[in-house]
């Protein structure tokens, strides 16, 4: 004889509950044995060769491990474990900035590691290849000193300092790019917006301007035949002050004249105290008794 409905109503609910209470206890299981997530987003970020490699997303309940290899295929490990999102690799690249540069990024479980703190089976993610030497933005130049002297100003740049070395020596941009850096100096009438550009592949500027007029001015450093990160970041503007020339002008001017002034009467005193001295001594010779025989 078959139930009635009223008295199946509470099984199917019975049911349900233990239907739902199977789900959550599966996902909970599920979520323990997942495996973590593979980084995405792997970015180099490199200015005069200072390179870090920057990926997503922030781990939970995992771990990464980064790996660079110099075209050789051995790879190399770098920042073991860590939970962090960035991982400097300037003390590799900087080996050889003209090497190509390939690295991965290992998400993986604490638990995946074994006693001798190697990885089984990570979740692994490939970096582009980078090449310092033609990717490596170029930082800021710094305007060492400049002059205008009349029609002509003078500008010297400082090369910035990068973390290459040679013979326990940091490098500087020159030193590593040689002829292939170039700068370029925008000029300009302080107070006009109209700009000139000059181009030198050394670091002095010697160009024609119009005596007393303030010129204002920066520089860039770029590589020419590069398709990206061709230029660096403009430096400070710098601006010629022609009052504060006339005035140091016309100080070393008045300096001379004091200068020559006190020597003529230095000379002129020595002069006057000889003179003196001398007729002294001829008048007392002329005022002395004569010997008698």
């Amino acid at each position: 004889m078959a139930s009635p409905a009223w008295l199946r109503l509470p099984r199917l609910e019975t049911l349900f509950t233990r239907t739902l209470l199977l789900g959550w206890v599966l996902a909970q299981v599920a979520g323990g044995t997942s495996t973590p997530v593979r980084a995405y987003n792997l970015t180099w970020k490199s200015t005069n060769f200072k390179t870090i490699l920057e990926w997503e997303p922030k781990p939970v309940n995992y771990v990464y491990t980064v790996q660079i290899s110099a075209g050789t295929g051995d790879w190399k490990g770098k920042c073991f474990y860590t939970t962090d999102t960035e991982c400097d690799l300037t003390d590799e690249i900087v080996q050889d900035v003209q090497q190509t540069y390939s690295a991965r990024v290992l998400s993986l479980l604490p638990r995946d590691l074994d006693t001798t703190g190697s990885a089984r089976d990570p979740v692994l993610q490939n970096a582009p290849k980078f090449v310092p030497y033609l990717e490596t933005k170029l930082g800021q130049p710094t305007i060492q000193i400049f002059e205008q002297v009349g029609t002509k100003l003078n500008v010297t740049v400082q090369d910035a300092r990068t973390l290459v070395r040679r013979n326990n020596t940091f490098l500087s941009l020159r030193d590593v790019f040689g002829r292939d850096l170039s700068y370029i100096l925008s000029y300009w009438k302080a107070g006009s917006t109209g700009k000139k550009a000059a181009k030198t592949d050394t670091n002095e500027f010697l160009i024609d301007v119009d005596k007393g007029t303030d010129y204002c001015f920066s520089v860039q450093a770029v590589i020419p035949y590069r398709t990206t990160n061709q230029k660096s970041p403009e430096s400070l503007i710098e601006c010629t002050s022609q009052e504060k020339s006339v005035f140091k002008e016309m100080f070393f001017i008045v300096g001379a004249v004091v200068f020559v002034v006190i020597i003529i009467i230095i000379i002129l005193s020595l002069s006057l105290y000889k003179c003196r001295k001398a007729r002294g001594g001829q008048n007392g010779k002329e005022h002395s008794p004569l010997n008698v025989a």
